[in-house]
């Protein structure tokens, strides 16, 4: 039987503020524990939730940039359940008014495909502490330090047929909440984690499978392999007779494998009721123009204009356009070289990143500034040095030697344009080999990139390879 994968993400981003969403404790990451939760994030008796405006801000922002409806009255709600590392007992979320209404999202998943995602809602709520169990032999740490920072939940519609679509998706959010300021998207501490839910069905029909849902995944090639992986799990299930169940599963990325963590609970099992000590949240016409007009430029925005008024391809200006860090590198480069977009984006997108994945860095780490990275492609566009020298180059760069210019005058690398100087060294380079100059002139003409790479090697690489290849061709003729 043919299968069908449909996959929803829940998405939660951690708000950029520096207070939590009902207190005015820090939100600062990588306190000792237990020393930034105030009584409100404890749930103490006698205190009272005052909620932080500014998350209200970032929230719209999000839906404005994915086209949504704003909810101008929200309301937040108790979510009940019991867990070591919630004090109050319940959650404060929104349930039934929740501020982001529908809305939607294009992705890319792969070149030439689009695709556009629905998003059912947005709605803030305060994040939980956290369990720690490998600090102490048989026994749990709590940590309320993260209890009470602010979250704006992303809920797709199930849009999604493949891990490959789900990864796109999740990308693409983590990029526009980058873009849009409100969220770090550190996923390594925590600030952007995603929850997928995964379910099949035979090709064809319309009725969803049972679902599970992945929880807490951090890295997008972790959130690939774990939907892959489940999918490869429910087809088997159901292949040989048995039936999926509803529940939670945790992806353990050592085993790669998915295990069962609880069943998994619906709405009711929550009793949500609204929150009797935080007013509704109403949200004018006004309010929501006021906050239009601070938007950035998005990265769809961003990624049209590159291909309109760069001419960039698309492939480079999605890669450039999918992330803030990256974004911005490259057009403090394009302000240095105005001239040179192309080959600014292919050197950022090639030896740039890779470079950067060697030594497993972010561009913000990277060693060479934006200025320094256009100065190198700017000797290269005047003919100052090769592409081949430019590697050099650009590798002592990258190792704190300097400006291009500097490692250019230093290393004596500047390419010999000299005609004269040229053809002194083609003439020896021809009467060196008899043989393949015969060659060439009985037509075989493949003989001529072996002479033009005599002459580099003469020159120790310094010839520029154009006028060796024509001041060459011409000579043999």
């Amino acid at each position: 039987m043919e299968w069908e994968t449909v996959i929803g993400l829940e998405i939660h981003a951690q708000l950029a503020t520096t207070s939590k969403i009902f207190s005015g404790a820090s939100t600062a990451y990588g306190a000792k524990p237990n020393t930034q939760a105030c009584a409100v994030d404890l749930g103490l008796p006698g205190v009272l939730p005052v909620l932080n405006g500014e998350v209200v801000k970032m929230a719209i922002k999000f839906g404005l940039a994915v086209n949504a409806e704003i909810g101008h009255e929200s309301v937040f709600a108790r979510k009940n359940y019991f867990y070591p590392d919630l004090p109050k007992g319940y959650q404060i979320s929104q349930y039934e008014l929740p501020i982001i209404g529908p809305g939607q999202i294009s992705i890319s998943p792969e070149e030439g495909v689009s695709k556009v995602i629905g998003i059912t809602r947005a709605h803030l709520e305060e994040d939980a502490g956290k369990s720690l169990h490998d600090e102490f032999p048989n026994l749990t740490g709590i940590d309320l330090n993260r209890a009470g920072t602010p979250l704006l939940e992303i809920v797709s519609e199930p849009d999604m047929r493949s891990a490959k679509e789900a990864v796109a998706y999740a990308r693409k959010i983590h990029a526009l909440v980058q873009f849009l300021h409100i969220c770090d998207g550190n996923m390594q501490e925590g600030s952007f984690r995603c929850d997928a839910n995964v379910s099949i069905r035979p090709k064809g029909e319309a009725k969803l499978g049972t679902r599970t849902e992945l929880k807490n995944i951090n890295s997008f090639r972790f959130l690939e392999r774990a939907i892959n992986f489940e999918i490869e799990r429910q087809i088997e299930v159901i292949e040989d007779g048995g039936e999926v169940v509803q529940e939670t599963r945790l992806y353990d990325a050592d085993k790669h494998e998915t295990r069962s963590m609880r069943s998994k609970e619906e709405a009711f099992d929550y009793r949500y009721f609204p929150d009797p000590d935080l007013l509704p949240v109403l949200i004018t016409a006004e309010d929501i123009e006021e906050i239009r007009a601070t938007l950035p430029e998005l990265p769809e925005q961003k990624r049209q204009r590159y291909i309109d008024e760069l001419k960039l391809s698309d492939y480079n200006a999605d890669l450039l356009s999918g992330s803030r860090a990256t974004a911005e590198y490259f057009e403090q480069a394009l302000a240095a070289a105005p001239k040179l977009a192309d080959q600014l984006a292919n050197w950022i997108l090639g030896d740039l990143a890779g470079a950067l994945n060697k030594s497993e860095a972010t561009i913000d780490d990277s060693p060479i500034a934006p200025e320094q990275l256009a100065g190198l492609l700017e000797r290269i566009a005047d003919n100052t040095i090769s592409g081949k020298i430019a590697k050099e180059v650009f590798e002592a760069m990258w190792n704190g030697e300097g400006s291009a210019d500097d490692i250019i005058d230093k290393r004596g690398l500047k390419q010999i344009t000299d005609s004269g100087a040229i053809e002194q060294l083609i003439d020896d380079v021809i009467a060196n080999n008899p043989d393949q100059v015969e060659q060439f002139k009985a037509g075989k003409d493949k003989v001529l990139g072996f002479l033009v790479g005599q002459v580099m090697k003469q020159s120790k690489g310094k010839a520029n390879p154009g006028q060796v290849n024509q001041m060459l061709r011409d000579k043999l003729k």
